[in-house]
């Protein structure tokens, strides 16, 4: 196969190697229905919005603000239709084969700021910061609160597809009795790649992005069938954070966001960290923004969880962030299999994002 000729293979996820996913370029070309841009609300302030400034008798009260309740630029406060709550706290549920736990835990919602139409990549890298350092202070309170939770995920839905309801900027945070199972894979997988390594697979993956070249031949013609560079999957670089193009995408724009430096756990991140992931993050969504404008997507946040069964993960587990535009709708091959089909190479896609001039 020529460099330049269609790609058709399956990629394992070296993260999670039961992962697979199978690039398929050629099949760009088939009538197919994608996503349609989410429709961008860019007023400033929406009367009948309960998420905009002077409207906050219209949600429950405030938990926090930050800086204050006052004059906030971020706010927090329960979300009216929680998927788990603290009202009812009962023992497991036992019977036969089938067990159940009873669904406690919290959900609430961050107004990420007071602009209503205002996009991630149009928020200042200062903003961005402040916002950062709301998911990281909930987040350890959520912990502090109740020593039974397991994990508490921070995540993002743009765009009725992606699954959000309300069009205000916000993101949401669920604290959980147990790890869910994309998380507990990862964990898994990399603890497992430590042990035999003695080095964390998303380290090792961040050197390869950086120093990594290789030419692949065809053993039988001689012929060029990859040539990967240096720098081949990286989007966006700051000083302490980077944003690579993982080799197996689940979705054809996925980019994810991890410290160069390791941390196992997104609350180990420090003032100057924010700042740096601030800017990483604004100007990834920006690369994004001018490749598939207005796309819907979901971002969430995955660090290390809490429990005896994860006090060994400081050395084996990255956290990250992961940015999973919805572009295409899932087949029934991919429903049906588990295997994510995309249509554009991660390196063309790497390629076109790197190539957005910003200023």
């Amino acid at each position: 196969m020529q460099e330049d000729e269609a790609i058709r293979e399956i990629r394992i996820n070296p993260i999670v190697p039961s992962e697979s996913v199978l690039v398929a370029t050629a099949r760009s070309m088939r009538p197919r229905k994608e996503e349609a841009p989410a429709p961008r609300d860019t007023r400033k302030h929406v009367d009948t919005c309960p998420f905009c400034a002077g409207n906050e008798h219209m949600t429950p009260p405030t938990i926090q603000a930050w800086p204050d309740e006052a004059d906030w630029r971020i706010r927090l406060v329960e979300n009216l239709y929680p998927v788990l709550g603290d009202d009812r706290q009962s023992s497991n549920l036992v019977f036969g084969l089938q067990q159940a736990i009873e669904g406690y835990g919290r959900h609430e919602v961050f107004i990420d700021h007071r602009d209503h139409g205002i996009a991630l990549h149009e928020m200042s890298h200062d903003h961005l910061a402040l916002l950062f350092g709301a998911y990281r202070d909930r987040m350890q309170q959520l912990y502090d609160a109740d020593p039974r939770l397991r994990y508490v995920l921070v995540f993002k839905n743009f765009g009725p597809a992606a699954g959000a309801s309300i069009a205000h900027t916000h993101s949401q945070i669920i604290a959980m009795p147990v790890v869910p199972e994309n998380v507990y894979n990862e964990i898994t997988h990399s603890r497992a790649y430590y042990r035999e390594n003695h080095h964390c697979v998303f380290c090792a993956l961040i050197d390869e992005a950086l120093t990594f070249e290789a030419t692949i031949y065809d053993r039988s013609s001689g012929q060029i069938r990859r040539r990967i560079n240096v720098g081949q999957y990286v989007v966006e670089r700051g000083e302490r954070f980077i944003a690579i193009k993982p080799f197996a995408s689940r979705f054809e724009w996925e980019v994810h966001i991890l410290p160069l430096n390791h941390q196992s756990d997104f609350l180990e991140i420090t003032d100057a960290d924010r700042r740096d992931l601030a800017q990483v993050m604004q100007r990834t969504m920006a690369r994004l923004d001018a490749v598939i404008g207005g796309a819907q997507y979901n971002y969430f946040l995955h660090s290390r969880p809490r429990g005896e069964d994860y006090e060994d993960c400081g050395q084996s587990y990255h956290w990250h962030l992961e940015i999973c535009p919805r572009t295409s709708i899932p087949t029934g091959f991919e429903l049906g299999s588990g295997l994510f089909v995309t249509t554009i190479s991660p390196e063309e896609a790497a390629a076109r994002l790197r190539a957005v001039e910003l200023d």
